[in-house]
């Protein structure tokens, strides 16, 4: 299990391992400022649904972090200027939302008190989190069995996360309890985040993985060698769509066509009821270097128009369960979803 986030209250800032140095060097960087924390954010050196949110609530409490006349104003900005870092992860807007009302329901206008009461929020959060990858994990497995291959997209650990993670949790669960479970790591294009950060998280666990490219997914399946597919979520909305990474939805089209169950791990908090569908889910866009000149190496012709979305919608027609910390789902997401709320 690794958490990639770790208060150090002596000397009043985030230490955050930079995912973007992965799996070549383990690097922890010290942030003191919402600003690095923004950056950090938006750059993806922390990434993940979950770990967003974290980071994001530990980068209000830096707000705080010299002498201030104005506790509250300051707060207040850090989280609006925080709140515009990634569009499409919940996680990030619930969090904050959290720390917002921190900030509304401490009164007296005292720089210490607020930065003690946001601090216990953002920690709790983090807690919260650790005990949701846990139970994530536990409903995870109950869906598999010893010996089962199940392919995986993206990455969705511990370093994505507070420890667990989310659909990597059942394998991360399992290794620690004696159920074996071997993956299929999709490579994810275009930033690679399967081959950089989940076989090595996998490899760490002792977990038994394969690494695939995105587009080997549908061979494989064909070939009978995948017994389940299970993704993360940076956000659901209330009749089940789901919001993932690009390249999801290709997967549970293609789990459909092949039928294998195709299953949603992630935990309430990234459950969105005010959204109606997918189709009213912001999509980010990232920079076309990321695919144009991949990792620093140009790979496309000078000029070329490009398409660069982060996330897809899987419409939840194609979603065999989602599993989270309070149990397993199962259509019709637009009833199921509301009762588990």
């Amino acid at each position: 299990m690794i958490s990639p986030i770790r208060w150090n209250g002596e000397a009043v800032a985030v230490e955050l391992l930079d995912q973007t140095q992965l799996p070549v060097k383990e690097v922890w960087l010290t942030l003191t400022s919402p600003n690095e924390m923004a950056e950090a954010i938006e750059m993806l050196r922390v990434r993940g649904a979950p770990a967003i949110g974290i980071a994001a609530a530990y980068g209000v409490v830096l707000a705080l972090r010299a002498a201030t006349s104005a506790p509250h104003e300051t707060a207040i900005r850090a989280i609006d200027f925080l709140g515009h870092t990634r569009p499409t992860a919940v996680n990030l807007s619930w969090s904050l939302a959290r720390m917002r009302a921190v900030v509304t329901a401490c009164g007296a206008p005292d720089q210490s008190r607020l930065r003690e009461a946001l601090l216990s929020e953002a920690r709790a959060i983090e807690a919260e989190d650790r005990a949701a990858g846990r139970k994530l994990g536990e409903y995870g497995l109950s869906l598999l069995r010893d010996g089962m291959t199940v392919l995986t997209h993206c990455h969705t650990g511990g370093v994505a996360t507070s420890g667990y993670g989310t659909a990597l949790a059942p394998f991360i669960l399992g290794a620690q309890v004696g159920v074996q479970l071997s993956a299929y790591v999709d490579e994810t294009r275009p930033l690679l985040q399967g081959s950089r950060i989940t076989a090595w998280e996998l490899a760490k666990a002792g977990v038994e993985a394969t690494l695939i490219t995105d587009s080997m997914a549908g061979h494989v399946m064909r070939d009978k060698r995948v017994d389940a597919i299970i993704v993360g979520a940076d956000r659901i909305a209330a009749n089940g769509d789901v919001a993932n990474k690009i390249g999801t939805y290709a997967l549970a089209v293609l789990a459909r066509v092949h039928t294998i169950p195709f299953y949603v791990s992630a935990p309430l908090s990234t459950l969105d009821l005010a959204m109606p569908s997918g189709g009213d889910i912001v999509i980010e866009e990232r920079a076309a270097d990321e695919i144009t000149h991949g990792f620093g190496r140009q790979t496309a012709p000078v000029g070329i128009s490009v398409y660069n979305p982060a996330f897809d919608i899987t419409p939840a027609e194609y979603v065999s369960a989602i599993i989270t910390e309070c149990g397993v789902v199962r259509p019709p997401y637009a009833q199921t979803l509301q009762e588990l709320a």
